[in-house]
């Protein structure tokens, strides 16, 4: 089996929510130790989360967290993208971004029972697609090269069409940008 790394995209202000989504608390934990968590459980080592706003805050909240900074956050996803790209190993990574708590380890299993080096997938929800992302070692140049704001890999994927995978039996893929919107 490919060795899969995680990689949480941590790093956001949360402006629409109000503050750094990486401290939002929710069922006990921050929603980045759940992340974490979350790609342990399907099996991904290591996992990194990649942290900005708050960064310091964070890491108090949570010692144990393994981390690396983005010092141009404010850019947008995409620098944290290319940060996480530089500091992980493996032959591929599955990316997640923290403001996804309805992701289980369910739908991370799913995705890295598929990966490779050459493997490029996508969790989808009703024929939609969404996160996380599965990226094999592969294509780790071609999206660094186009991770630019806030779209992340979405420039990548759109040229290089991933394969999707259902998930919505396993996960709810929707992402929560204001307090109202989380789950219950």
């Amino acid at each position: 089996m490919a060795d899969v790394a995680g990689l949480v995209l941590a790093a956001g202000a949360g402006r629409r929510y109000g503050m750094p989504k990486a401290r939002v608390r929710f069922q006990g934990r921050l929603f980045v130790e759940r992340a974490v968590q979350v790609l342990e459980q399907g099996g991904c080592s290591p996992v990194l989360a990649v942290l900005g706003a708050d960064a310091d805050i964070v890491r108090a909240e949570s010692p144990d967290l393994n981390a690396v900074d983005n010092p141009d956050w404010p850019q947008g996803m995409g620098s944290s993208l290319r940060v996480g790209l530089k500091a992980i190993t493996g032959d591929a990574v599955i990316v997640l971004p923290v403001d996804t708590p309805g992701i289980r380890a369910e739908a991370i299993q799913r995705l890295r029972a598929m990966a490779s080096p050459d493997a490029l997938l996508r969790a989808s929800y009703h024929g939609e697609p969404g996160h996380p992302v599965l990226i094999g070692r592969n294509h780790w140049d071609g999206v660094y090269e186009l991770a630019t704001g806030d779209a992340g890999a979405r420039e990548y994927l759109r040229r290089h069409k991933p394969e999707l995978v259902a998930c919505e039996d396993v996960s709810d893929g929707s992402d929560v940008d204001r307090p109202d919107q989380l789950p219950s």
